[in-house]
C-alpha cells in the first residue's frame, strides 16, 4: 500500500508539471525545454526557507511561486521574442545554465551534495508526515493547478492564446500585444511548476541538481506528447502512463541493472509510435510539432 501511495504522489507531482507546461506548449504553441528549471526553483526555494530560515511551509510555497515568477519574467522576456526552433534552443540554454547554478552554488543549493533533512510540510501546527497526508496535499495542488489552467484557457485571454498559436501574425495585426500574452503565460506556467517542486522537496526530504536535469524537462514534454497537448485531461493521462506503466516493469522480474534501461526503451518506443500514428496524443487537440504545423 505504501508503494502505491508513493506512485500516486509522483503522478500528482508530474501532473502539476504537465498541466503547467501545457499552457506554453499546448495553448501557446511553444516548446520549452526549461520546465525543470522552475520545478527546481520551487524545490530549492522551499528547502531554503525551511532549512535556513526556519519558516513555516506556507512561506516556502509563496516564496517558491514568487521566485519562479520573477525568474519566468527574466527568462521569458528575451526568449519569447524568438519563435519556433529558436525558442527551443533558447530554452535549452536556460536549462543548462540553471543546472550549472544548482550544481555550483553550494551556499544556497548545497551544490552536488544537495540539501538533506528537509522537514515534512506542516499546516496549522500539524506535521503532514504520512503518505496519505502528502497525497491529499498533492491532490489539492493538482486541483488548484487544474482550476487555474481551466480558468485561464476558457477566458478571453485563452482565446488570444489560441489565436497566437494558430497565426501569430494575424493576432498581432488585430492589435494584440503578443509579447505581453506570451510573457504572462510563461510566468503563470513557471509559478505553477514551482508548486510541484515544493511538494517534491518536502516529500522526498532531499534534493540535489540531478533531480532537475534536461531529462526531467523532456519527460514532462513526453507526457504531453502521449497524453495530448491543448486539452486539460491529456497532461494527467500522460503523467499516469509515464509514471505508472514503467513501474510495472519492476514486477516482471527483470534484474535491477536492466530495468532502468528497459524503462528508457519503453519511453522511446511510446514516443515514436505516438509521433507516427497519433501526433496529437490520446486526448490532444493539436498535433505536437515544434515547428507549429497545424493539426
Amino acid at each position: 500500500m505504501e508503494y502505491m501511495l508513493h506512485i500516486a504522489i509522483l503522478i500528482g507531482i508530474y501532473s502539476i508539471l504537465a498541466v503547467s507546461l501545457n499552457l506554453v506548449v499546448g495553448h501557446l504553441g511553444l516548446v520549452s525545454l526549461a520546465h525543470a528549471v522552475f520545478y527546481g526553483i520551487g524545490a530549492y526555494a522551499a528547502a531554503f526557507v525551511a532549512l535556513r530560515l526556519d519558516l513555516p511551509f506556507p512561506c516556502g510555497v509563496v516564496s517558491a511561486i514568487l521566485l519562479s515568477c520573477v525568474l519566468g519574467v527574466l527568462v521569458g522576456a528575451p526568449s519569447l521574442r524568438v519563435r519556433d526552433e529558436y525558442f527551443v534552443i533558447t530554452s535549452f540554454a536556460c536549462q543548462i545554465i540553471a543546472f550549472s547554478v544548482f550544481n555550483n552554488w553550494p551556499q544556497v543549493t548545497g551544490g552536488p551534495l544537495g540539501l538533506p533533512g528537509i522537514p515534512p510540510p506542516g499546516l496549522l501546527g500539524w506535521s503532514l508526515s504520512s503518505k496519505w497526508a502528502i497525497l491529499v496535499l498533492t491532490g489539492l495542488f493538482c486541483l488548484s493547478t487544474l482550476l487555474i489552467a481551466h480558468r485561464l484557457v476558457h477566458s478571453p485571454f485563452g482565446r488570444v492564446l489560441k489565436a497566437i498559436r494558430e497565426d501569430e501574425v494575424f493576432a498581432e495585426a488585430h492589435g494584440k500585444a503578443i509579447a505581453h500574452f506570451k510573457i504572462v503565460t510563461f510566468v503563470i506556467s513557471a509559478g505553477l511548476a514551482s508548486m510541484a517542486g515544493v511538494v517534491y522537496a518536502h516529500y522526498i526530504s532531499f534534493i540535489d541538481p540531478t533531480s532537475f536535469t534536461l531529462m526531467e524537462s523532456i519527460l514532462v514534454i513526453s507526457m504531453l506528447i502521449i497524453g495530448g497537448s491543448g486539452s486539460l485531461g491529456g497532461p494527467f493521462l500522460g503523467a499516469i502512463l509515464l509514471v505508472a506503466l514503467p513501474e510495472a516493469l519492476r514486477f516482471v522480474g527483470l534484474p535491477s541493472g536492466v530495468a532502468a534501461n528497459v524503462r528508457q526503451v519503453f519511453y522511446g518506443i511510446l514516443l515514436v509510435l505516438f509521433m507516427v500514428f497519433r501526433p496529437q496524443g490520446l486526448l490532444g487537440q493539436y498535433a505536437f510539432d515544434a515547428a507549429r504545423d497545424k493539426a
